[in-house]
């Protein structure tokens, strides 16, 4: 069994690694661009990097990633001594399990446990992370490496997305799972990750079950995804003053953007004119100045002729 190294000592090792189209993480890389491919043009995933995600559909979430990490580091633990996942055994750099306790704390409040639940998607995903851990515990590689390394990329900016469009905390609270106290450099770490990945030595069989089990892992999340997008057509969308749309919700239409209509106007485009000015008024901000103006002129205007 490899012991499990500190974070200061995993990045002070080598990670000039050259990678080969033969190395195992390479093999993954390009076997799953596919799946990747539809993970991350999904519905979901597209709204939640425009901003448009729900209080409530990022709460069920991260339930989901709840379970889904209690089952995967359920199984690290149990298995930490095979062989084949030991040099992977990286536990204080990555479990997430923790974590995501304290963001489900943060929003559901101290009696959390009893608030949650496993989802129709997430279960047969929980399942067969099980069931391999049970049965076959060399394709935990592929579970640890589809999840633990798209936390360290994409997920970071997932962070910042929510943080902003859910009016989080600036200090973390709820977003603790996309934080990874142990790891100071991500890039690094994912190098080195890789590198202990290729020296795992596999045969061509293993290989390609290994890549079946990654694109597997890939459809869970994208079921997860899909699931999380239809609940979130009967959520109310929370209502939130927060100015102007982005760009981002035009449809591609600059047309439809306030800040275009406003430069056009003050341009003396009489017809964005319009347009800016009925931008303007379907904001609950300027509804409630117009109104306290008004009412102030009505005031004037009797006061003037008594």
């Amino acid at each position: 069994m490899m012991a499990a190294d500190s974070a200061e000592n995993i990045l002070t090792e080598s990670n000039d690694d050259i990678l080969s189209p033969d190395d195992l993480s390479e093999v993954l890389a390009a076997g799953t661009k596919e799946s990747h491919d539809k993970a991350e043009n999904s519905p979901f995933v597209k709204d939640f990097l425009r901003g448009r995600i729900k209080r409530e559909l990022f709460k069920l979430g991260t339930t989901g990633l709840y379970y889904v990490y209690s089952a995967i580091e359920e199984e690290i633990e149990k298995n930490k001594e095979h062989p084949m996942f030991a040099p992977l055994y990286l536990p204080s750099e990555l479990h997430r399990r923790d974590a995501l306790a304290k963001d489900l704390e943060y929003f559901y409040g101290e009696d959390w446990e009893s608030k949650i639940s496993c989802s129709a998607a997430t279960r047969p995903y929980v399942d067969r992370i099980h069931e391999v851990g049970r049965n076959d515990p060399v394709l935990l590689v592929a579970h640890a490496w589809t999840r633990y390394m798209g936390d360290l990329s994409g997920g970071q900016i997932l962070k910042k997305v929510a943080q902003r469009a859910l009016k989080l905390p600036p200090t973390g609270e709820g977003l603790n799972f996309y934080h990874f106290e142990g790891i100071n450099n991500a890039t690094a770490f994912k190098r080195l990750y890789r590198s202990r990945m290729n020296e795992l030595e596999v045969d061509a069989e293993t290989e390609q079950r290994l890549l079946d089990e990654a694109n597997l892992a890939f459809k869970f999340n994208l079921d997860v995804f899909s699931e999380l997008q239809e609940i979130g057509k009967d959520i109310k969308e929370e209502v939130q003053d927060v100015g102007f749309p982005a760009h981002g919700d035009m449809g591609g239409d600059i047309s439809k953007c306030p800040y275009y209509a406003a430069k056009m106007a003050v341009s003396g485009n009489t017809t964005y004119a319009c347009q800016f000015a009925r931008m303007l008024l379907r904001q609950s901000t300027v509804q409630v100045i117009l109104a306290t103006w008004v009412a102030a002129v009505a005031g004037l205007a009797a006061w003037y002729l008594m």
